[in-house]
């Protein structure tokens, strides 16, 4: 069956980590484990020296995470899931507020008109959750497969589709009734670089380094939120729904 194009609906993606969450998922969720017991104490040494080079501007985010990411992979496998998704809610609800002022404030404007897609490298158990309640209609992350017994089996289900993003937005598009057409995207590292590309209006929001060249070459929007003051520092036009939430949170 054909769809109609006519009621084809707009959508605007959005990185999680980073770029409405003002940390990552993943590392609230790890040390969430640790303190609860679920994960041995010990679990932090993997990622410790990483974790204080990036402290001391010695080393790289990149570095701390990917160390931070093994860190979970290794210790997951045999545990209950039931503990996991009780530590992900108790996380959840401390840690729900601790967002940006500017994605948050897009998000809330584009409800109305636009079909809200979020895709974060996080488990599954805390992005669907801050998802839902930050009203998006669909959101991607990494699913860690629960076996027959209830305890995750150490397994990534569809890992080669989470780890490419555009993949994500194309899929999203073909499967729902939505048009890339004045589409919008959010993101902070070059891992949105893919989806980036296929939005009408892409928005790079405290981009690291990498992500910062690349929209400089593209002429991309770049927007910093640092304290309580926002910047425009590409000085590249912006859609209104960007423009207006600037002037109403800077004056």
């Amino acid at each position: 069956m054909r769809k109609n194009n006519s009621n084809q609906q707009k959508v605007a993606v959005f990185d999680f980590d980073g770029t409405i969450f003002r940390s990552s998922l993943l590392i609230e969720l790890l040390e969430g484990l640790i303190a609860e017991g679920v994960f041995p104490v010990l679990a932090r040494k993997i990622y410790a020296k990483q974790y204080q080079n990036w402290l001391n501007r010695k080393g790289s985010y990149e570095d701390y995470i990917i160390k931070v990411i093994k860190t979970y992979y290794r210790f997951i496998k045999g545990v209950k899931a039931e503990k996991v998704w009780k530590v992900a809610r108790k996380v959840l609800a401390f840690q729900k507020n601790r967002t940006y002022r500017f994605t948050p404030r897009l998000i809330s404007r584009l409800k109305k008109d636009y079909y809200l897609l979020a895709i974060s490298g996080s488990p599954r158990e805390m992005v669907k959750s801050f998802g839902m309640e930050l009203g998006f209609n669909k959101t991607y992350s990494r699913i860690f497969e629960v076996n027959k017994k209830g305890y995750f089996s150490g397994k990534i289900l569809y890992e080669e589709l989470i780890t490419n993003k555009g993949a994500i937005l194309k899929r999203a598009v073909r499967k729902g009734n939505l048009t890339l057409k004045s589409s919008i995207g959010v993101g902070d590292t070059e891992d949105d670089i893919p989806f980036l590309k296929l939005v009408e209006y892409p928005i790079v929001f405290n981009p690291n380094f990498k992500l910062y060249q690349y929209a400089k070459k593209k002429k991309w929007p770049i927007i910093v939120e640092r304290k309580d003051v926002i910047y425009n520092i590409s000085g590249k036009k912006l859609l209104p729904e960007a423009k207006n939430i600037l002037k109403n949170l800077c004056g």
